[in-house]
């Protein structure tokens, strides 16, 4: 009987598995809602960034500005968002997330995974909660609004 994998690649099967699960959820919730993947994403960079510019959310996704303005388009045609003049330079415009209508109509669908993430956040003692969150941390950008180019750029 082979024993237990080094602790390394456990590492890359627990993350490459939590990663096909929370796609694959968020698939689902996405389509509950009437929403595609690619909205429902953008509502939770808005819930983490808050207010961002379309080019900051394009450098986000990295989408191109073109794919950016159809989501913002059915994001705020379904109520989630709005645009506004951006508060210091009007020349920019900023989205805002509904948060109400975030909480009422997509907060309940996640309450669930919420509750396995404080279950599993509990297992753990401060000091290993620092070291996976300098993990997590690890694998995004300082501002998290940048990320590495896909496979086509």
């Amino acid at each position: 009987m082979p024993g237990k994998p080094p602790p390394a690649a456990r590492v890359v099967d627990g993350f490459r598995r939590a990663i096909a699960s929370i796609v694959l959820f968020n698939e689902q919730v996405a389509q509950r809602t009437g929403m595609s993947l690619t909205e429902s994403q953008f509502t939770h960079l808005l819930a983490l960034h808050g207010t961002m510019t379309p080019s900051q959310l394009g450098r986000a996704s990295g989408l191109a500005s073109g794919t950016v303005t159809g989501v913002l388009d059915r994001l705020e045609e379904l109520g989630f968002v709005h645009r506004q003049r951006h508060p210091s330079d009007r020349r920019k415009v900023v989205v805002v997330l509904d948060e109400a209508r975030v909480n009422a109509e997509l907060a309940p669908h996640f309450a669930g995974q919420a509750g396995l993430l404080a279950g599993a956040i509990a297992r753990f003692a401060d000091a290993e909660l620092e070291v996976i969150a300098d993990f997590l941390e690890a694998l995004t950008t300082t501002d998290g609004t940048e990320r590495e180019k896909g496979p086509d750029g």
